[in-house]
């Protein structure tokens, strides 16, 4: 692996991690509203991100995503 994947893929590592601790506070504060509080993160992160880069960008991340997880869907059915 190049080093430039292995950064972005640290960055990425990073970036998650700092996505994740904030996600885990706002549901916890959401109580029984948190898979709305999820959704609307999910949104107000789309649109934030939309401004800092390109919607292709985005477009291209969200389908990225969108395979991430049909493919889990195949490989742990029933989850």
């Amino acid at each position: 692996m190049s080093d430039e994947n292995t950064q972005m893929e640290a960055l990425y590592d990073q970036a998650a991690d700092i996505a994740d601790k904030h996600l885990v506070a706002a549901l916890e504060e959401g109580g029984a509203l948190g898979y709305l509080v999820g959704v609307m993160m999910v949104e107000a992160a789309v649109n934030a991100a939309a401004e800092a880069t390109s919607r292709e960008d985005i477009v291209r991340l969200l389908k990225d995503l969108a395979t991430q997880i049909e493919q889990d869907i195949k490989d742990n059915p029933g989850e």
